[in-house]
């Protein structure tokens, strides 16, 4: 373990028609909209995803130069995708990747194709090297109303504070609500930052509609599990991104927490014989295994699923994690911001009484579900548990910097100060 520095509806419809000319519908449009990118973990790329209402070519043209022609050229693909609901509203969801971009270098791009382009937007290649200083955004639950974290995120984005996004699950509340509009909606207001960082995901108890069909459509990240589990190196960190879903809605498949445990056992194994390269493991799943609001969610009871498994010893995740020393665990889901000291089966393993973060003998956990969603805040019980280091109640979203293979830092930014 490594040392760790913590710092702080009625509806009114106006119908209007002349006497004698009807007016033609609207045609769908082929504009590109709710742009935004992921890593697909091959060093030296990016993934541009943006939906269309009709279907049309994927292109992205790129450059380097902020004005004038964009010489690159990549093609891709497009998917179509139905929802559930009783509208069935159609969109197409397009994919191209760049490949062949130089490690941290700044890229203008636009995505669509003859028929309609987005505005320009920019970003910044990851670097390939174990040997640099990652800088992230963490936050779980962030809802197309009352967004509280948004304008704050907008405004690092364009200074150029971050490398790269973690949604720690729960997007828009919900996707799938009101015919997808509101995951149109909650997908425009993130390409503000979402369209200038890799905005890597996972899956949250929110996106369950239609067997999580918005989630796995909308993002693009990376391997072959539609998003669920995946993972990929970022400087000094191998980062696993998890799904706690599959302990809840057996009616998917118990097969799926079977092949999630076993492919986050495979990967564990592989990244602890690589620890010389990237020091650090970092997981990312929706659904903490501890917490201590005063509600009735699976961590507030004695036995969490997540982390103890189903039945209370099938497939269970703290053991997991333990025996292959991660190092950070980030949860979200409740509506607000804890620290714990480090901490395995309800112990505190700090590394000293003076320096507990450093060479902790267990998991650190951080809980940061305060972006802001329609729910509003989640308040704690009235006692903070003997391994809770600090409670906020109040929105914001969490700085992670990854100073090196010894050295993380973590910052809560508070929205409401």
């Amino acid at each position: 373990m490594r040392p760790l520095c913590p710092c702080w509806a009625g509806c009114c419809v106006l119908l209007v028609c002349s006497l004698g000319v009807r007016g033609a519908r609207e045609a769908p449009s082929a504009a590109p909209e709710q742009v935004h990118l992921s890593y697909p973990g091959e060093p030296g790329s990016m993934t541009v995803t943006w939906t269309t209402w009709v279907p049309t070519h994927s292109e992205v043209q790129y450059g380097r130069q902020l004005t004038g022609p964009l010489p690159l050229r990549a093609q891709g693909t497009f998917s179509h995708f139905t929802d559930g609901g009783v509208l069935r509203r159609k969109f197409y969801i397009h994919r191209v990747t760049l490949r062949g971009l130089l490690p941290g270098v700044q890229y203008v791009y636009r995505c669509g194709s003859s028929r309609g382009w987005s505005r320009r937007f920019r970003f910044r290649a990851l670097k390939n090297s174990p040997r640099w200083s990652p800088r992230l955004a963490v936050f779980g639950d962030l809802g197309a109303d009352n967004p509280k974290a948004l304008p704050r995120l907008r405004r690092d984005t364009q200074q150029g504070m971050y490398d790269a996004v973690l949604h720690v699950g729960d997007f828009a509340y919900n996707m799938d609500q009101d015919n997808a509009r509101v995951g149109d909606k909650f997908m425009r207001l993130i390409e503000p930052v979402a369209a200038s960082l890799p905005y890597m995901t996972c899956p949250g108890n929110h996106e369950e509609r239609y067997n999580f069909s918005h989630y796995k459509a909308r993002f693009s990240m990376p391997g072959n599990n539609q998003g669920l589990w995946y993972s990929w190196d970022l400087g000094p960190a191998h980062i696993i991104s998890f799904s706690t879903e599959v302990y809840f809605f057996l009616n998917y498949g118990h097969h799926l927490v079977e092949r999630q445990f076993h492919w986050l056992e495979n990967d564990l194994q592989k990244a602890n014989k690589n620890r010389a390269a990237r020091p650090w493991i970092i997981t990312m799943g929706h659904r903490p295994m501890y917490c201590s609001n005063a509600d009735l969610d699976d961590c507030t009871w004695h036995e969490s699923k997540v982390r103890k498994g189903l039945l209370g010893k099938l497939y269970g995740l703290e053991d997991l994690f333990y025996k292959y020393g991660v190092d950070l665990q980030l949860w979200a889901h409740e509506h607000s911001y804890e620290r714990l000291w480090p901490i395995y089966n309800y112990q505190v393993f700090n590394g000293s009484r003076e320096m507990p973060y450093t060479n902790p003998r267990g998991p650190v956990h951080i809980i940061t579900g305060s972006a802001g969603c329609e729910e509003r805040l989640t308040p704690f019980s009235l006692f903070p548990r003997p391994w809770s280091a600090l409670r906020v109640k109040e929105y914001g979203y969490t700085r992670l910097h990854i100073l090196n293979g010894t050295h993380v830092h973590i910052q809560q930014v508070s929205d409401d100060q």
